[in-house]
């Protein structure tokens, strides 16, 4: 376990070393990969996602993936470290991506190094370092469950479309202080067009469409849907951008351009929310993705069991996660806090990363029936 311990974090202090924002995580999959290599794993890479099969994986045995992302936001621009220089002081390891993602990706790898080896296991480990989390991108975990070469390998593609995934679920590895994040708000985004008349705004000409922008984004700033999850809450919708095309002050403009961000719940489909809307405002409504659904699984599955069983809480997390992409049950749950994410001068103590290393061995040793 110690040694565990020691590797996963000189590992974390590798990588927060490596610049790796989204779609320029090429560096940091060659560390994850070159890492894997020198445990004697055979460690495959589908463009910058990196995966890895136990070493008796049994393709009629259910699968457990367990998956984190190695990219990055860009440093927030209040650090006042150097985002790309570790260092360790008192307990804590400071570095862009230490906390989000880094500490539950070394810990999900030191756990499956734990579980690799060992014979006639009830279940199959799949390790998924992938890439693009931070912008929901199409060749991350999205693009790695649809890659040919990782579907014949995990006996996916031999089975009927319909019941591919059927027996999969997952531990996604984001900070949430190693409690169980059971469900997750869906994201979706819509881009609006209020529309009005051009004209010169000294001779009080034309329809200001910032005025008509004005009365929809009131009614998206009062607006409660009646339906409220167990697990999620409220629906949140914030209007979040707000432009014209307007370059002189002059001229009122004819079009007023905003952008609706919208926290999504189990309790509505993104197909009920964008038909409200389109009922209730009088602009151009277009969902920018459809992607990002809200997300649960149930108390009774054996991974939410087993961290109940350890006395764990469960919860609804308002954020988006590379859970919202997997067809199957996924748990979200790592060391870490979500607070400290995309904040200045970042860090994750590094006592929390062992002991997520310690609980997600616990966690998945119950599930085999060892706890």
């Amino acid at each position: 376990m110690e040694q565990l311990q020691e590797e996963a974090i000189g590992l974390l202090l590798s990588l927060v070393a490596i610049p790796s924002f989204s779609k320029e995580e090429d560096k940091t999959a060659t560390c994850i990969q070159d890492y894997l290599l020198s445990k004697g794993l055979e460690a495959n890479r589908y463009l910058n996602n990196v995966w890895a099969l136990n070493r008796h994986f049994d393709p009629h045995k259910p699968v457990i993936l367990l998956n984190s992302h190695h990219d990055t936001v860009k440093p927030n621009p209040q650090y006042n470290r150097d985002p790309f220089q570790p260092v360790i002081e008192d307990g804590r390891l400071y570095g862009l991506g230490s906390n989000d993602a880094g500490g539950p990706l070394v810990a999900l790898i030191a756990c499956f190094l734990n579980f690799f080896d060992k014979p006639s296991l009830p279940y199959n480990l799949v390790l998924a370092a992938t890439a693009e989390e931070e912008i929901s991108g199409l060749n991350g975990i999205e693009g790695l469950l649809k890659h040919e070469t990782f579907l014949e390998a995990t006996g996916v593609a031999a089975r009927p479309q319909q019941v591919r995934f059927h027996h999969w679920s997952a531990i996604v590895g984001e900070p949430t202080q190693m409690q169980l994040a059971v469900a997750e708000k869906g994201l979706l985004v819509l881009d609006c067009v209020a529309h009005g008349k051009a004209g010169h705004a000294a001779r009080e000409e034309g329809e200001n469409a910032i005025y008509k922008a004005m009365q929809d984004i009131e009614w998206f700033r009062t607006h409660r849907f009646a339906k409220v999850s167990e697990t999620l809450g409220s629906v949140k919708m914030n209007v979040t951008v707000i432009q014209t095309e307007n370059k002189a002050h002059n001229v009122v403009p004819a079009t007023c351009n905003f952008t609706v961000d919208i926290r999504v719940t189990d309790a509505y489909t993104h197909e009920e929310i964008i038909e409200a809307v389109r009922q209730n405002v009088f602009a151009e409504v277009k969902p920018r993705s459809m992607r990002m659904r809200a997300t649960g699984i149930v108390n009774e599955h054996p991974l939410v069991k087993a961290g109940l069983a350890m006395g764990k809480k469960t919860y609804g997390s308002p954020t988006c996660s590379d859970k919202a992409l997997m067809p199957f049950p996924a748990l979200k749950c790592g060391p870490g806090d979500s607070a400290r994410s995309h904040s200045a001068d970042e860090y994750i103590f590094v006592e929390e990363v062992k002991q997520g290393i310690k609980e997600y061995i616990e966690l998945i040793g119950r599930v085999f029936g060892e706890g």
